[in-house]
């Protein structure tokens, strides 16, 4: 699904990105609930970028990436946790792309999640490549989402990678 967010671009540089896990959820532009097996996962495009909250029966995550005043955890490269019975890796890219590049990227980014059953991606006002775009599924007992945050005023795509699986039981 796309959507034109009705809110003036925030973002206004990639390294203003903080991350998050375990946020209240926050006001947010558009949303999309799914049902990804026993998963039911809500993709959230913010006026600060993304979050995504998960509930299942071992339990709950929220992960928020956003310009959040006052966060003091920038965007990290990569992080691994367990969470509860839960174990979730989060990556994150910056991309820096040349004008020709950045444009033909993010009308492939954009085709790409507004055509997909679990994507929702969202354009600001008064620039058609500043965007959020979250894609979502399910593999056997995980549950991943990509996410880009797009700034064509620097020509930087910052795309995540988020998995959330049981965690392995080691054999004795």
């Amino acid at each position: 699904m796309l959507t034109t967010l009705k809110t003036a671009y925030t973002d206004t540089r990639a390294t203003d990105l903080a991350w998050a896990l375990g946020r209240e959820p926050l006001p947010a532009l558009a949303v999309m609930d799914l049902e990804l097996g026993a998963a039911q996962l809500q993709l959230r495009l913010l006026g600060a970028s993304h979050q995504v909250l998960l509930e299942e029966e071992r339990g709950t995550c929220s992960e928020t990436v956003a310009c959040m005043p006052g966060s003091s955890t920038p965007l990290p490269l990569g992080v691994a946790k367990r969470i509860g019975d839960w174990e979730y890796e989060f990556a994150a890219h910056v991309e820096t792309l040349s004008r020709g590049s950045f444009v033909g990227r993010a009308q492939e980014l954009l085709a790409l999640v507004a055509e997909h059953p679990h994507g929702l991606a969202g354009t600001f006002p008064g620039s058609p490549h500043a965007f959020t775009a979250m894609l979502a599924q399910r593999e056997q007992d995980q549950v991943r989402w990509r996410t880009w945050h797009a700034y064509p005023q620097e020509g930087r795509l910052v795309a995540t990678r988020t998995r959330v699986g049981v965690q392995a039981v080691a054999a004795v």
